[in-house]
C-alpha cells in the first residue's frame, strides 16, 4: 500500500502564504527607506512595484529552472538601511545610481568568486552589530509613536502583542490590517477628499547619477547588508532543507533583477532567508522533488501583490502620524534581536560589535558618507587592534 501523494494545492497555498507574510510584514520598511533618501511618494509606489515585479520573476525562473523552492525577496534590512541614511549626496537620482552600483557588485560576486571570498571574510559579529544600530532608530518608532499619536499606534501594537503570542507568522501582517483601520476611520472622520487615480500601479523612470557619498555610503553598505544578512542565510536555510541553491544563477539572476529595478526606484532583491522556510519546509508538501512548486506560487502572488503596490502605498500616505513607522518598527524587531544576539554571542568580538553598533546607531555623516560605512570602518579598526598578535 502507496501513501497517498498531498493534493497540488498544498504548494501552492504555500506560495501564497509565503508571498503575503512577505509582503505585508515588510513592505512598510521599503517605502519608508525609499522615502527617506528622497524619492516622492510617486516614486516609492513605483519602487515597491518594481521589486515585486523583479523578485516575482526571479521567483518564477529560479524554481522553475532548478526544481527547488527557491524564493527571493526584497532587501528589508537594505531598506532599513536607506531609512537610516537619509538624502545622500546628489538626492534620490544619487540613490538610483546607488542602486545600480549594488545590482552590479551582485553580478561581480557571481562572476568573481574572490568578492565573495572577501565578504565572507568580514567578521559576521561586524556586520550583525553594523545592522542592529541601522535598524535601531526604526524600532524605536513604535514607542516614539504611542507618544506621538496614542489613539493611531496602541491598536497597531495592541494587535501585534496578541498575535506574536496567538500566531506569531502573522503578528505583523495583522498589525498591519489595525493600521489599515486607524486609517480608514481616520478618513472617514475627517471626510478627506480621495482620488481613486492614486491606486493605479505605475512606473516612474529616473535617470541615475553617481556620486562618491552615495557610492561608498549607501551603495556599499547596502551590498554587504544585502549578501550579509539576505543572500548568504538563505542559502544556509536552504541547505538545512535538502537543497543545495545553485550560487552563481542565483546572483546572476537577482543582480539582473536589481539592475532592471533599479531606475523605477527598486533598491535590491535577493534571495529570501525568514521567508524561505515557509516554502521550503515540510509543511509545504511531505515529497522535497514538489515543493519547487511553492516557489512558482510565490513568484505568482508576487505579481499579484505588486499591482496592488500603488493602493498599499496610498494607505501609507494617507496614514496618521507614526502609524505606518510604527508597523515598520515591529516589522523589524525580529531581525533586530537576531542582529544582536550574533554580534554579541562572541565575548571575544563583544567590544569590536558594541563600537560597530554605537556608531551605526549615531546616524552621524562624515564628508558626505554615511553611519553604515564609518561603522564597519570603526569597528575593523577596533577588531584589528585588540586581535594583534593573536592567532
Amino acid at each position: 500500500m502507496t501513501d497517498t501523494p498531498a493534493p497540488l494545492s498544498r504548494p501552492i497555498l504555500a506560495g501564497v502564504v509565503t508571498a503575503l507574510v512577505g509582503f505585508t510584514s515588510s513592505f512598510a520598511v521599503v517605502l519608508t527607506g525609499l522615502g527617506a533618501v528622497g524619492a516622492t511618494a510617486g516614486q516609492a509606489a513605483s519602487g515597491l512595484l518594481a521589486v515585486s515585479l523583479t523578485m516575482a520573476i526571479a521567483c518564477i525562473v529560479l524554481a522553475w529552472r532548478y526544481r527547488m523552492p527557491i524564493t527571493v525577496a526584497w532587501s528589508t534590512p537594505g531598506a532599513a538601511l536607506l531609512a537610516a541614511t537619509g538624502v545622500v549626496d546628489g538626492g534620490w537620482p544619487a540613490a538610483v545610481g546607488a542602486f545600480l552600483v549594488t545590482s552590479a557588485l551582485i553580478l561581480l560576486t557571481a562572476l568573481w568568486p574572490a568578492l565573495g571570498a572577501l565578504i565572507a571574510r568580514i567578521p559576521p559579529s561586524i556586520a550583525q552589530a553594523m545592522l542592529a544600530g541601522v535598524l535601531l532608530p526604526l524600532c524605536l518608532a513604535p514607542i516614539k509613536g504611542i507618544v506621538a499619536n496614542p489613539w493611531g499606534v496602541v491598536p497597531v501594537v495592541l494587535t501585534w502583542l496578541v498575535f506574536a503570542r496567538l500566531a506569531p507568522r502573522w503578528a505583523v501582517p495583522l498589525a498591519f490590517v489595525a493600521a489599515a483601520a486607524v486609517v480608514a476611520v481616520s478618513l472617514v472622520s475627517e471626510g478627506a477628499p480621495f482620488d481613486a487615480a492614486l491606486l493605479l500601479p505605475h512606473l516612474e523612470l529616473t535617470a541615475p547619477t553617481f556620486t562618491v557619498g552615495a557610492l561608498v555610503g549607501l551603495a556599499l553598505p547596502l551590498f554587504i547588508v544585502t549578501m550579509a544578512s539576505q543572500n548568504v542565510p538563505g542559502i544556509a536555510i536552504m541547505r538545512s532543507y535538502g537543497y543545495e541553491v545553485p550560487w552563481r544563477p542565483a546572483m546572476l539572476v537577482t543582480g539582473l533583477g536589481t539592475a532592471l529595478g533599479a531606475p523605477a526606484g527598486g533598491h535590491a532583491i535577493n534571495l529570501a532567508a525568514i521567508s524561505a522556510a515557509l516554502a521550503a519546509a515540510p509543511d509545504a508538501d511531505p515529497d522535497p522533488k514538489r515543493r519547487w512548486v511553492a516557489g512558482v506560487s510565490t513568484g505568482a502572488s508576487y505579481l499579484v501583490l505588486g499591482g496592488c503596490s500603488a493602493a498599499f502605498a496610498t494607505l501609507a500616505l494617507l496614514a496618521p502620524m507614526a502609524v505606518i513607522p510604527a508597523v515598520a518598527g515591529l516589522a523589524l524587531f525580529g531581525a533586530f534581536g537576531s542582529s544582536v544576539q550574533q554580534a554579541i554571542d562572541d565575548p571575544g568580538e563583544r567590544i569590536p560589535a558594541v563600537v560597530t553598533f554605537l556608531v551605526a546607531a549615531s546616524g552621524i555623516a562624515i564628508l558626505g558618507v554615511s553611519a553604515a560605512f564609518w561603522a564597519l570602518i570603526a569597528g575593523v579598526i577596533v577588531r584589528t587592534v585588540l586581535h594583534a598578535g593573536r592567532r
